[in-house]
């Protein structure tokens, strides 16, 4: 069974992976025999989670390259400077996100929206759209979209970044079906409350953790290692014939 998640000779790119989820994600397919490429804005901050990947496995495990998702720009040199330093690029795990606005929709700016839309659907495009030719080529590739569970719902604080993890399920569909004859999979992993900074706000107020645990049947939120896990089977041979397809992890707080 363990070969069916072997990774090794693969190259990832996980973006946001400087903490949190893309964090985990990183230092699991590393651990799964995977070079990682280690992206978020600030540089520091990817340099130090590839040298943690480097010093546990060996140098040229992981690189770090700094890129924001808002511009096309920097992703594009992602790719271009992945390619130059590992020479493939045959998973791609789109796990960066922005939600500049909590409150009702009512009151959300256009510029608010539209950066939600492009940080969390377009960026995805962008970057896939770069990918995916190589991966054309070589008739094998995964891509995997960190969605969200509120994709799934509706929200009375965070409504335009639900819409936009909605709209991620639908990318992955279908650029399933146009690139699915290639043999190239996109899939999204859609996680309910997780411990990581960018849903403190949801989970470090007791007041805001109580409702959310009720409605979950396990009873606690989940931490970053718990979507990793199903990112490596996404990205191995283990999920070879998942296409299109949307993985729920939220501990059964969507079934209640």
């Amino acid at each position: 069974m363990s070969n069916l998640f072997d990774l090794s000779g693969k190259t990832a790119i996980i973006t946001g992976s400087s903490r949190g989820i893309g964090r985990a994600i990183a230092e699991q397919m590393a651990d799964h025999g995977a070079r990682v490429v280690i992206s978020s804005r600030k540089l520091p901050a990817c340099r130090e989670v590839a040298d943690a990947i480097n010093a546990k496995h060996g140098d040229g495990t992981a690189i770090a390259i700094a890129a924001s998702i808002s511009s096309k720009g920097e992703l594009q040199h992602l790719v271009d400077e992945t390619d130059k330093l590992f020479g493939n690029i045959d998973i791609l795990v789109c796990n960066a996100a922005s939600n500049p606005y909590y409150g009702p929709m009512a009151n959300i700016g256009d510029e608010q929206f539209q950066k939600i839309m492009t940080n969390n659907v377009i960026a995805n495009n962008w970057l896939i759209g770069m990918v995916s030719p190589q991966m054309i080529e070589r008739k094998d590739g995964a891509v995997i979209i960190i969605s969200s569970i509120g994709g799934l719902k509706g929200s009375p604080v965070i409504g335009a970044y639900c819409v936009s993890k909605a709209a991620d399920f639908q990318l992955a569909r279908n650029l399933a079906v146009e690139y699915g004859r290639h043999n190239v999979r996109i899939n999204c992993i859609a996680p309910g409350l997780i411990k990581t900074d960018f849903a403190r706000a949801l989970w470090e107020n007791p007041e805001n953790l109580k409702p959310a645990l009720s409605r979950t049947p396990m009873g606690r939120i989940g931490e970053p290692d718990e979507i990793a896990g199903a990112a490596v089977f996404l990205a191995s041979a283990a999920g070879a014939y998942v296409n299109g397809q949307q993985i729920v992890i939220d501990g059964g707080a969507t079934i209640t």
